[in-house]
């Protein structure tokens, strides 16, 4: 490696990481929002533990029969070959505007997805509809998490980058010193090669990542089950999305990068 490429990776990884310093001082920042604590009090028990068994049954579905159905609706081989042809020019000429372009391909199909979600959850919540919209929406939200992974080169199929997309979605979503932890962890799975997991691990993240979800969005998808109000619930799908993707690229982006050097 040239000391001009040297030099540009460096540049990259100290931008990244006075974003990623952006994200850690907001999830410090973070305070539970005063009007949704009274609100989730009044909410049956039966209806979170309804909740969190939806959001288990919708990453088990999603991610053991999901995939194939999800990559329908993008072109992974052409995502793949875009990938090759950027690596080899970063690698070759490593301009800053070669840095850029990757970037900016790796968020390109984003706003497609956030028009997506937020049409999709908006029109489910008019009529009610809360249950059957989690499914869509991590659907929509792990094609935006394959393209990125595509996008700086990863597969996805193996069940240790799955597990990793599981920790990558929980930790997003947290915030404190929970998310000091959860992404400590996560820089060390970026810093390993692969490590085999287990089909009792993975399933013990999967529940995790699926309480997490639960949990925060628990009021949003119960008002999203009345009808006419439910509009509100339905729009915090892109609000969501953003908030996970934004870290996931983050991620992949410093572990491609981390790879480089």
């Amino acid at each position: 490696m040239d000391l001009q490429h040297r030099k540009l990776i460096n540049r990259e990884l100290l931008t990244l990481q006075l974003q990623e310093k952006k994200l850690i001082d907001a999830a410090m920042k973070a305070k539970p929002v005063n009007w949704k604590a009274p609100l989730e009090e009044k909410i049956p028990e039966k209806v979170y533990s309804g909740l969190e068994s939806a959001f288990c049954k919708g990453f088990a579905l999603v991610f053991d029969k999901g995939r194939k159905l999800i990559e329908l609706t993008y072109k992974k081989e052409q995502l793949q070959n875009d990938h090759i042809l950027r690596d080899r020019e970063v690698q070759t000429k490593g301009s800053r505007k070669d840095w850029k372009q990757m970037r900016k391909s790796a968020m390109r199909s984003d706003s497609l997805n956030m028009a997506a979600t937020t049409a999709e959850g908006v029109a489910l919540g008019a009529l009610g509809v809360g249950m059957p919209d989690i499914v869509l929406f991590l659907a929509t939200l792990l094609k935006g998490i394959y393209e990125t992974a595509i996008h700086y080169g990863f597969s996805y199929e193996s069940r240790e980058e799955q597990y990793l997309i599981l920790k990558l979605m929980e930790t997003s979503l947290k915030s404190g010193k929970d998310w000091v932890r959860g992404n400590a962890k996560v820089d060390a799975l970026l810093a390993e090669d692969a490590i085999a997991v287990c089909e009792e691990v993975f399933q013990e993240q999967l529940e995790k990542t699926a309480s997490a979800f639960a949990m925060d969005m628990l009021l949003l998808k119960f008002i999203q089950g009345l009808p006419v109000v439910g509009i509100l619930g339905g729009a915090a799908n892109p609000v969501y999305y953003n908030k996970v993707m934004k870290y996931v690229q983050l991620k992949y982006r410093k572990r491609y990068l981390l790879r480089q050097r």
